[in-house]
């Protein structure tokens, strides 16, 4: 029986992102269509092609044979894709946040468009990493330290995170004097799990490959589960100003903050090449203009 295409793009795809919620956001499916897909994939080949993990799935050595074969030709075919698009002399996609694209870029758009009226700005807003070299994206703002081998990058805002907890929580522990007294308590994490960990690695602190505690997807719930006394959480000022004002919060720790922490402008050499893409990049540092707050 033969093998349907879908059925190996779909096995690129996964294979790709490590995580089959990530393939859905790609192929604008269901994570169960996802799923299923790889399921009728196995089937037909008579053996497993990945492991599973508690946080994604990898690829066994049957999947690694089929990968290999499959990676080069589902690129040339995603290229072949992109040709037929609108030409990118007058097109700018742009990866980002869905945090930072609201409170921060979209606000500004308007002032684009308007001094570039013959430029379209294509907005996708994901948490997760978009591959600059193979997907069709020519822009990412990402939030990071700035570390992103073989990409240009450049800082556009650093918006100060805190670390907050309710005041029951701290007086049943020791008292935290340095970063690395954080990992001593439950933590409150982003969706990404992210935060934490980019705060941890600015400060100098070594932390083990997987930190445990609840995620939120939208910082106002982190708040009030650090309300609850559930964990310390890192989260912007602005969310936590009314329970910090009416002692539900307390700043667990007052450290220096970590200029590096911040969202940065990235993208490949060649896609800065390109005249649209270049006017977006200085449009973006124009419109920071040595702006640290933010988003």
């Amino acid at each position: 029986m033969a093998i349907p295409l879908t059925l190996l793009e779909t096995f690129v795809a996964v294979a790709r992102a490590g995580r089959m919620r990530e393939a859905a956001d790609i192929m604008s499916l269901t994570p169960g269509a996802i799923s299923q897909r790889v399921r009728e994939l196995e089937e037909l080949a008579g053996h497993r092609l990945f492991n599973r993990t508690q946080t994604g799935v990898t690829l066994n050595a049957a999947g690694q044979s089929l990968f290999a074969a499959l990676d080069e030709p589902f690129q040339r075919i995603n290229d072949a894709r992109r040709g037929l698009e609108r030409p990118a002399a007058h097109r700018v996609r742009v990866s980002t946040m869905a945090s930072f694209a609201s409170n921060w870029l979209v606000p500004r758009l308007s002032r684009f468009s308007d001094s570039h009226p013959g430029i379209d700005v294509e907005l996708e807003t994901d948490g997760r990493l978009v591959d600059l070299r193979r997907e069709p994206v020519d822009l990412a703002i990402r939030h990071g330290l700035g570390d992103y081998p073989g990409l240009i990058s450049d800082p556009l805002v650093a918006p100060e995170l805190i670390v907050v907890a309710s005041p029951s929580l701290l007086k049943a522990r020791a008292p935290i004097r340095r970063p690395a007294d954080c990992l001593g308590f439950p933590l409150l994490h982003d969706t990404e799990r992210a935060d934490w960990r980019l705060w941890f690695q600015a400060h100098g602190v070594q932390v083990p490959d997987r930190i445990e505690g609840l995620s939120f997807s939208e910082d106002h719930l982190m708040v009030k589960a650090a309300v609850a006394g559930q964990g310390l959480a890192l989260v912007r000022d602005t969310y936590a100003d009314d329970d910090l004002r009416a002692g539900r919060l307390v700043r667990a720790i007052s450290v220096r903050w970590p200029t590096r922490f911040a969202y940065y402008v990235v993208r490949t050499a060649e896609a800065s090449q390109r005249p649209a893409v270049a006017r977006f990049q200085e449009w973006l540092l124009k419109e920071a203009g040595g702006v640290t707050g933010g988003s």
